[in-house]
């Protein structure tokens, strides 16, 4: 049976697996694996990080490094190849694509993965070794070595859409892009071509987290997209995602999580008008952007007071309750801890969300 992790999940199990086991990611392309390990091991670690596109590689010099004759010794040995490490210093190799390898490459890999060693040359001490398989019927994929695969703890990675928004927030990707995945999850990732689809069928564009970031990019500097934009869009995640968006940015919410959390009185008054399936969107949009950590440390006071008063404004309402209640349950999940250490700072806030918890919980 599969296991199946989240990005939190991975996190921990790259924190606590020795250098000596490897790991195998499974999951499709375009959803955060080589982002996500280079950054872990970047910021946290101090590693770096070489990325191998194993389906790409034509020859197994590239990882192994190139056979020449030894001028003293007269054998032949392999010079080390162009990212070998220099002294003692550990590195982390990432293997992508590894079921999308020639077998020449795979024997390699074998090697490395049970010894170490490539080509008679050991790694440093402490070196990790990761790999990425992508899964699905729309791959062209090689079948791999039970051998091999038994070398790896393998877990199938499937980030969930909480996760995406809250790295998109932290990434600064547009805010209507962010919106628009909260509103519609089901577009952060398409699907491939179905069984006996044609050739045609398999350059169809699908959504998939990759690709929505490349809208953003597109978007950022445009306050009022037009046909041609959109159909470039069309041309990153698809024509139906691409449709989808351009309803969705026709019909945006009148308030903001600036306008709750920085906002004037006449903005946050904008509150009360809002239906509840809104207020729903607002306040899983407020827990993602202060889960992400983008709230400036010097406004950290202003953005606890306007969320005081966000709560306050749901909690007399009439028929909002709900609402308070939603964003209550959102805060004391484990997946929000960071969003919840941020307004633990306010001992009202605090004391309003454990009433609500309490109420659920009696429920």
């Amino acid at each position: 049976m599969a296991i199946h992790i989240d990005v939190p999940e991975l996190l921990e199990i790259l924190r606590l697996t020795p250098p000596s086991q490897n790991i195998l990611l499974v999951g499709r392309h375009g959803i955060g694996k080589s982002q996500i390990i280079t950054r872990y091991f970047a910021e946290r670690a101090k590693m770096p990080v070489v990325p191998f596109f194993l389906g790409q590689m034509s020859d197994p010099g590239d990882l192994i490094g190139l056979m020449h004759a030894d001028a003293q010794g007269g054998r032949s040995v392999f010079l080390p190849p162009f990212w070998w490490p220099a002294g003692d210093r550990p590195i982390v190799l990432f293997l992508d694509e590894l079921n999308r390898a020639r077998p020449e490459i795979l024997q390699a890999v074998q090697d490395l993965t049970l010894n170490r060693t490539l080509a008679g040359r050991s790694l440093p001490e402490g070196s990790i070794v990761i790999a990425a398989v992508n899964d699905g019927e729309e791959y062209q994929l090689t079948d791999l070595d039970p051998a091999l695969v038994s070398r790896f703890n393998v877990y199938t990675f499937r980030p969930t859409v909480d996760d995406w928004i809250v790295w998109a927030h932290e990434a600064k990707l547009d805010p209507r892009v962010i919106a628009f995945i909260q509103e519609s999850p089901h577009a952060l990732d398409g699907l491939g071509p179905t069984e006996g689809a044609d050739f045609r069928a398999n350059l169809d564009k699908t959504p998939d987290r990759r690709a929505w970031a490349k809208v953003s990019e597109l978007l950022q500097e445009i306050a009022k997209p037009s046909d041609l934009h959109f159909k470039i869009v069309a041309g990153i995640v698809g024509a139906q995602a691409a449709l989808a968006l351009r309803r969705s940015l026709g019909k945006s919410l009148a308030v903001t999580v600036e306008d709750v959390l920085f906002g004037t009185a006449k903005e946050r008054k904008k509150i009360d008008g809002l239906a509840l399936a809104d207020l729903a969107l607002l306040s899983e949009q407020i827990v993602h952007y202060l889960e992400s950590g983008r709230c400036p440390e010097e406004r950290a006071a202003v953005a606890r007071k306007g969320l005081l008063d966000y709560f306050t404004r749901l909690e007399k309402a009439p028929g909002k309750r709900e609402a308070v209640a939603h964003i209550a349950s959102l805060l004391d999940s484990q997946r929000f801890a960071r969003a919840m250490a941020f307004v633990a700072e306010s001992a009202e806030i605090v004391s309003v969300i454990e009433r609500f918890i309490e109420g659920i919980r009696v429920d």
